[in-house]
């Protein structure tokens, strides 16, 4: 379970956010400016909110009156960004081990397996990053933050990136990835069919404020459009 209830001025911009969920993948909708991506990474510990409480199960990882703060790297979430943010000169196997050598885990080869097989990506282990297509990229990305062994993983517009043809190529494996990984997820988009196809229950942002929640038939018929 993920509860949120914060608040935070960012500027003349002020995000003032509570939800509770036990979704598989918790969609985060809006249009360009609602407050998704500081929403996130108010989660993600990137940026200190003015006051609240953050929590994933029993876990505190924010609570402004019990002086509750966890850094970033203690939260044990995994963040996949839009443009994938892979080192150029490692290599897709080096990319995928990162998380693990960074949290001091054991290696844990059944589980490699498990997400390399998962996310199709087995054959791509000795390629670097610049010869890979952006879909590959983004499953790469995905793989490096599962084997991390996160307890929530955030993704911030994972297909905003990507082109018809790439996002038709990945979007199999983030349903793979809802209905056979063991993660909770919270995905940020602002497109609504995308969401329809991805998310168990949706959280809709405007202008710093939730103004829905619940299923994804509280989803606009419209579909907003691209920054």
């Amino acid at each position: 379970m993920l509860r949120v209830d914060i608040f935070k001025q960012l500027g003349n911009f002020s995000l003032e956010v509570a939800f509770t969920t036990e979704g598989r993948v918790t969609g985060l909708f809006g249009s360009s400016g609602a407050g998704k991506t500081s929403l996130v990474s108010i989660i993600a510990g990137l940026v200190t909110p003015d006051r609240g409480v953050i929590a994933i199960d029993k876990a505190v990882l924010y609570d402004r009156s019990k002086h509750i703060d966890l850094p970033a790297y203690r939260r044990r979430i995994g963040y996949v960004f839009q443009d994938a943010r892979l080192f150029p000169h490692l290599s897709v196997a080096q990319n995928l081990d990162y998380g693990r050598r960074m949290n001091f885990l054991n290696r844990d080869d059944a589980d490699e397996k498990r997400i390399t097989d998962m996310l199709d990506i087995g054959h791509l282990l000795e390629r670097r990053p610049g010869g890979l297509s952006g879909g590959e990229r983004q499953r790469v990305a995905l793989g490096r933050a599962l084997l991390a062994k996160p307890r929530l993983l955030l993704l911030d517009e994972p297909m905003g990136a990507l082109d018809d043809a790439r996002k038709a190529e990945i979007m199999p494996y983030l349903i793979r990835l809802r209905d056979e990984g063991d993660v909770p997820m919270v995905l940020v988009s602002h497109d609504a069919d995308e969401m329809r196809q991805l998310a168990t229950n949706v959280v809709l942002l405007k202008g710093g404020r939730v103004v829905g929640h619940g299923g994804t038939d509280v989803l606009p018929k419209w579909v907003v459009p691209a920054a």
